[in-house]
């Protein structure tokens, strides 16, 4: 007797994912990437550092080539996640700046915010990874587990790893508790507002910039600031700013 074959809930409203390719250096695994996503039911690819696909990228994508025709492509991070709310990043490494985080405390995470907020999942280069710039553009960072001594994973690898970590999400267990945070842009003004303060009141300076900076983008990533959170910062420091 054939069993009946059950598919995964749409629950998880996979639509609202986007997975982010940076500077990818390999087409073929932009295929494979995308083939992961078909596999899982995500359909939005973004292509940060890639001005077109060539054939290598189609012929091993199997049945995922709408992915690949309906790629978005950006010039930079920056402008790949400002209209994201949630901006997840997938390292190899640990951070000396950024409290990395596993991909299951990952998940954890997005469970705990409404089903309508914009998720982003971005993937480094697959020599260099992801650069701290271009972390400081996430909420999270997380790893993937893998024995040690091995090399990282290959990039399409990770995107099904973490795809199929979501994936496995049952409906039920899928429970907002935060407020939505609001669209990673509106986070990105508000810390320069703050950044900005803190440059005018002498706590950062040339020798201290770039880790102060690094430090204050995780720490405020890690906020996943909603509305009002962006309310009470702005008053607080522009209220300084504008007295000086």
């Amino acid at each position: 007797m054939k069993l009946p074959y059950k598919t995964a809930s749409d629950s998880l409203h996979r639509s609202r994912f986007s997975i982010i390719l940076v500077n990818p250096q390999n087409q073929e695994n932009i295929g494979l990437a995308a083939r992961a996503m078909k596999n899982t039911g995500f359909s939005e690819l973004r292509l940060v550092g890639v001005e077109k696909l060539e054939h290598e990228a189609f012929r091993p994508a199997v049945h995922a080539n709408d992915i690949l025709k309906k790629a978005i492509f950006y010039q930079n991070l920056p402008e790949a996640v400002a209209d994201l709310n949630l901006v997840l990043a997938s390292t190899a490494r640990q951070r000396k700046a950024f409290r990395v985080i596993t991909i299951d405390e990952a998940v954890e995470k997005i469970r705990l915010f409404p089903d309508h907020i914009r998720v982003g999942l971005v993937f480094g280069n697959e020599r260099t990874g992801l650069s701290d710039l271009e972390l400081r553009q996430a909420n999270f960072t997380y790893f993937i587990p893998q024995a040690g001594r091995q090399p990282s994973y290959n990039l399409a690898a990770a995107v099904l790893i973490t795809l199929y970590t979501l994936f496995r999400q049952s409906a039920s267990e899928l429970v907002a508790e935060l407020p939505p945070p609001i669209s990673h842009k509106e986070q990105a003004d508000c810390l320069q507002i703050v950044l900005a303060k803190l440059e005018k009141n002498g706590f950062i300076h040339d020798t201290n910039r770039q880790h102060v900076t690094n430090l204050l983008h995780d720490l405020f990533g890690r906020m996943t600031m909603s509305e009002r959170d962006q309310r009470f910062l702005a008053a607080i420091f522009n209220k300084g700013l504008n007295k000086k």
